[in-house]
């Protein structure tokens, strides 16, 4: 896998390229929402809530969260991603609804993917409540038991397990510009709309990640 570096970033971030399974034809595109993925009309839409969250944390992302890029004006409607959740039924993040989520996608293969997994189970045991989520989606498209046991060896134990082993959910993110490589973290509100996404790793149990965090909740 080749690894490349993002220009506009401050800080040193690794992006880990993505090589995205052949035949992700229009049946795997409907279910997993490839197709879903819309614009919002605007602030008068249905994504008006994240829109403003996306202005409040503009000033605070530097630091650790520097390569974090703000929604604009008509963000992505995200809820209808849908994917494993942990009992292997498919889910969409529709379900978490009401609450503002950081989505991580993820893979073992991914050296800064595994490097950031306890960071981001730290978040989720700090912060993690009905208001916030962390839903880590991890993306290994071979032997299911892998990434399960690298998690246990590391000793996540907040976070729950998401699998989508068809890169479904990577692919429609790719297909609008937003994932360029692993890992890719999307903060979403509670409306299902995007409000910042970042491309490479991050120390998201930071001062910086939760001051972004908060200031994208409100508080």
């Amino acid at each position: 896998m080749t690894e490349t570096e993002p220009k506009s970033a401050p800080r040193t971030a690794t992006i880990v390229s993505v090589a995205v399974v052949a035949g992700l034809g229009l049946g795997l595109a409907a279910v997993y929402g490839i197709g879903g993925l819309q614009r919002n009309a605007g602030a008068a839409g249905n994504c008006s809530a994240s829109i403003a969250a996306a202005a409040r944390i503009k000033p605070l992302v530097k630091g650790e969260v520097a390569a974090l890029i703000p929604a604009d004006a008509q963000p992505l409607l995200v809820s209808g991603l849908a994917f494993n959740g942990s009992d292997g039924k498919p889910v969409a993040l529709s379900a978490w609804k009401g609450k503002t989520l950081l989505v991580n996608l993820w893979a073992t293969w991914c050296v800064p993917c595994r490097k950031e997994m306890p960071a981001l189970d730290r978040l989720q045991a700090s912060s993690g409540s009905d208001k916030f989520e962390v839903v880590a989606i991890n993306l290994d498209t071979k032997d299911p038991e892998k990434p399960k046991q690298f998690l246990s060896e590391i000793g996540v134990a907040a976070l729950g397990y998401h699998a989508d082993p068809t890169l479904g959910v990577f692919k429609a993110l790719q297909q609008k510009g937003k994932s360029r490589g692993l890992p890719t973290t999307m903060l979403v509100g509670p409306d299902g709309c995007e409000i910042g996404t970042m491309n490479g790793p991050a120390e998201w149990d930071s001062a910086d990640a939760k001051a972004v965090i908060k200031a994208a909740m409100g508080n």
